[in-house]
């Protein structure tokens, strides 16, 4: 009988173990306890995230997130699910992800040594190179050739930093000028008020692919830094980070990552359905091979 009464005891503390392992916590516990999750979108940063109006928004990062949140939503086993949409900017976004005004930022950002001291990311799912936008006829071919002149970027961002830093800037005086959003940023130049636009390459390909007159524009210079880029959640929430990490593996796995790859940059996309035509390189290739978190400064050694 002492026997029954200790296997009885034993069996009982491990079905109670399995039910409280069950139990969601974080954000998963917070999303079935609200029945809504509410999503840090971008504006402008095309073919990433960003606006079709009327509080619609689209992009590879979006879709993303959309495949994460249906499987978080298996996982809790939720009937209903309400995703909010929540425009965020590059100053705000790294706070209203920690104090949990957002559950997760589907937009363009840099996963940095820094910044994990304050969020977290899931795995790299785009690699960005830092480099310059200018008119078409402006003769602006180096990073050399920008002494003297006005050269925009989107406040909160880094990119001018990594231009200050680059070697071949060391002793070139240039002003600064900041948009506050990267569509701000780029009717700076756009306008005339800027003669050069620093900012991540696909970022810039895909304002150029939705301007008026995209041939009035190219990319052009260095490249300033590489970047991996990634969807962003609270820091310490190790069950959250799973589900989002486990769907985007999964993804790559059955090749629908590379076909969602493929619609977002190198076919026609609204609202103009015009391509920005970047193909998938070597680099993200490489980490898609070996999905991983590393931060930006494991890239630019």
């Amino acid at each position: 009988m002492k026997t029954l009464v200790i296997a009885f005891a034993v069996a009982t503390a491990v079905v109670s173990t399995a039910a409280a392992a069950a139990e969601p916590t974080g954000t998963l516990k917070k999303i079935k306890d609200s029945g809504k999750i509410v999503v840090g979108v971008r504006d402008s940063s095309s073919p990433l995230s960003y606006t079709l109006g009327g509080g619609q928004y689209t992009g590879f990062h979006v879709e993303l997130c959309q495949k994460a949140i249906d499987s978080v939503k298996a996982q809790l086993k939720m009937a209903k699910l309400d995703v909010q949409y929540m425009a965020v900017t590059s100053q705000n976004r790294i706070p209203l992800t920690e104090n949990g005004t957002i559950d997760i930022e589907c937009g363009s950002t840099t996963n940095n040594a820094a910044r994990q001291k304050q969020v977290a990311f899931a795995v790299t799912t785009y690699i960005t190179e830092v480099r310059t936008a200018v008119k078409a006829k402006s003769g602006i071919t180096s990073i050399s050739q920008l002494k003297g002149r006005t050269v925009a970027t989107t406040t909160g961002t880094t990119s001018v930093q990594h231009l200050r830093k680059h070697e071949r800037a060391k002793g070139i005086d240039f002003k600064e000028i900041f948009g506050k959003d990267h569509a701000d940023a780029f009717l700076l130049l756009d306008s005339g008020r800027a003669e050069a636009f620093v900012m991540d390459d696909n970022i810039l390909a895909g304002l150029i692919a939705t301007a008026k007159t995209p041939a009035d524009f190219k990319i052009v210079g260095e490249v300033l830094s590489v970047e991996p880029i990634a969807i962003m959640l609270r820091k310490d929430d190790a069950s959250f980070k799973k589900a989002v990490d486990d769907t985007i593996r999964a993804m790559v796995k059955s090749g629908e990552f590379e076909k969602l790859y493929n619609k977002w940059f190198l076919s026609p996309i609204p609202p103009r359905n015009t391509s920005v035509n970047l193909p998938m390189g070597a680099t993200l290739k490489a980490a898609l091979a070996n999905l991983n978190d590393k931060p930006m400064e494991d890239y630019n050694k």
